[in-house]
């Protein structure tokens, strides 16, 4: 399983967008293991500039796994943050919930996000 998230999203949706993200993207899809969580589609659908972007957009996104944020990911966000803090790396909180959602699950992320890279090279997170 592999967990895209919005930046990679965005050069996926976009025609002038990364052509490596977009195909890495597109292959996930095609092949069934591409996952997305909810704050992955609540910061997807805030980009969406009209009512049938935003329906279609939505209806795409729900077509995939979803993976929950359950009381456990919450639970390894808060630690994920000490720990990081611990080691000098500040990381958005919308970060580190898509990190510990990956990590929970056990699944790489897909990203164009520095700030994952600095996750994955002080934890566990596996990128794709």
């Amino acid at each position: 399983m592999v967990l895209i998230d919005t930046s990679a999203w965005i050069h996926a949706l976009r025609p002038d967008g990364n052509k490596e993200i977009r195909e890495k993207v597109r292959h996930c899809v095609a092949e069934g293991i591409a996952a997305t969580t909810e704050m992955i589609v609540l910061e997807l659908l805030k980009g969406a500039t009209s009512d049938k972007d935003y329906s279609n957009l939505k209806e795409s996104l729900y077509a995939l796994d979803r993976l929950e944020a359950t009381k456990d990911v919450w639970e390894n966000a808060f630690n994920l943050s000490l720990e990081l803090k611990k080691k000098g790396v500040a990381i958005p909180a919308t970060d580190l919930l898509i990190s510990a959602v990956a990590l929970h699950y056990d699944c790489k992320l897909l990203h164009n996000d520095k700030h994952f890279s600095l996750v994955a090279k002080k934890s566990g997170l596996r990128e794709a």
